[in-house]
């Protein structure tokens, strides 16, 4: 599907101009979007537009890295969304000159519908030009990023509470795939972060120059972005941390637990073992209260054992 969105001199909108018509002098900018466009559509990049064939090529196959590109008259760049909230990033291509926006995406997106809408009602800053565009297209592209980093913490702190009280196992499972996610984000974060900090910096984008703040507020919640993402990383590590010391602490308990009952029946056992021997010759069992005598004799032992652990605190579990 192809969109256009024309504004011409006298700051009028206009949806359906041919694409014959859409260069004419009463034009002041133009955006075409190809949304999930079809080959039909796609080769119009080459046909109409004569766009580079390197800059096509990244277009139809999806590189998913952010990057931009200087050509004669226009610029060119990769931007990365999250589709559908997810961490997996989807390839936005934009073709920028300052007569026109051309975007290229093969997938449905959300971000591009809100700019598209924005720019369209917005008329006070259509004599900003493209790059107004532009930063709408970006903006819109982080703005997406806050919901799916949101989401993330929300589980953490679920994670940590353990509400439903899971066992360590299963936390630790939900552990490593938050982390996972956390890694794909910031991955994508971290690369549009540097994407924005060449486009701030860069002399050669001359219109972007003239709305460096835009863009730098922009950067700014890129950076605010990173910064919660690694947050939520040492989170994850000191939860596991935290659950991992729990279990080693539960396991030390239950062994420590089986460790005092076994010492406590190894003098029983002894005793029961050498009373067990069949000699003949053993005085102590013709006694006729020997059977009571050495079962009061275990017991004290054994009483004597507990309390003694006891006071030595390793009964304190």
């Amino acid at each position: 599907m192809i969109r256009k969105l024309v504004i011409t001199k006298d700051l009028e909108l206009h949806y359906d101009v041919a694409f014959n018509e859409i260069d004419n002098e009463e034009v002041l900018w133009y955006w075409i979007d190809f949304d999930h466009p079809t080959e039909v559509e796609t080769n119009l990049l080459e046909s109409h537009f004569h766009f580079h064939a390197l800059a096509i090529e990244d277009c139809v196959n999806n590189i998913n890295t952010p990057k931009f590109d200087y050509y004669e008259d226009y610029n060119f760049f990769i931007l990365n969304s999250l589709y559908n909230g997810k961490a997996m990033p989807k390839e936005i291509a934009l073709f920028v000159s300052d007569k026109y926006v051309v975007s290229y995406h093969n997938s449905s997106l959300v971000e591009i519908d809100e700019a598209f809408d924005r720019v369209k009602v917005n008329k006070k800053h259509w004599t900003r030009g493209t790059a107004y565009v532009a930063h709408q297209i970006m903006d819109k592209v982080v703005d997406h990023f806050f919901p799916a980093v949101y989401t993330i913490e929300e589980k953490l702190e679920k994670i940590e509470i353990n509400e439903e009280e899971d066992t360590v196992y299963n936390l630790i499972d939900k552990l490593f795939k938050l982390r996972k996610e956390l890694l794909k984000l910031r991955k994508t974060i971290n690369s549009m972060r540097d994407l924005l900090y060449r486009i701030i910096n860069s002399e050669k984008l001359e219109d972007f120059n003239e709305h460096k703040m835009y863009f730098s507020d922009i950067h700014d919640h890129l950076l605010k972005l990173s910064s919660m993402i690694e947050s939520n990383r040492e989170m994850t590590a000191d939860i596991r941390d935290n659950y991992l010391s729990m279990n080693s602490a539960k396991l030390n308990r239950n062994t420590m637990v089986l460790t005092v009952v076994t010492t406590i029946f190894n003098p029983l056992t002894f005793i029961v073992g050498v009373y067990g021997m069949n000699f003949q010759f053993m005085p102590e069992l013709n006694f006729k209260y020997g059977y009571f005598v050495a079962l009061a004799i275990m017991a004290i032992i054994a009483v004597s054992m507990y309390l003694w652990f006891k006071r030595k605190g390793w009964m304190d579990l």
